[in-house]
């Protein structure tokens, strides 16, 4: 899975949104407020990764239980997928 090219990343004081660029300006209005996990999450989908691969980041950068990884992968998934960030 992969972001869409035109939505970046961008830090803001100490918060972190995703904002459309180009076209996408159009059709999407507003920004998606994440964390700095969703950031880190995003800045992979940036590049395309699995599901999985998220997960294992997450394990790897915080102590979490695998469990909650997931499900926190799930529903950050969930939310771009809504948004419509994801190709």
């Amino acid at each position: 899975m992969k972001a869409k090219s035109d939505f970046l990343l961008r830090k803001i004081s100490d918060s972190y949104v995703i904002v459309p660029v180009g076209s996408a300006v159009v059709d999407f209005s507003g920004l998606v407020n994440v964390n700095e996990s969703g950031a880190m999450l995003f800045e992979m989908l940036q590049k395309g990764c699995e599901e999985s691969d998220l997960v294992k980041k997450l394990l790897e950068e915080y102590d979490v239980e695998r469990e909650v990884a997931e499900a926190d992968v799930k529903k950050f998934i969930g939310k771009v997928k809504d948004a419509g960030i994801l190709e």
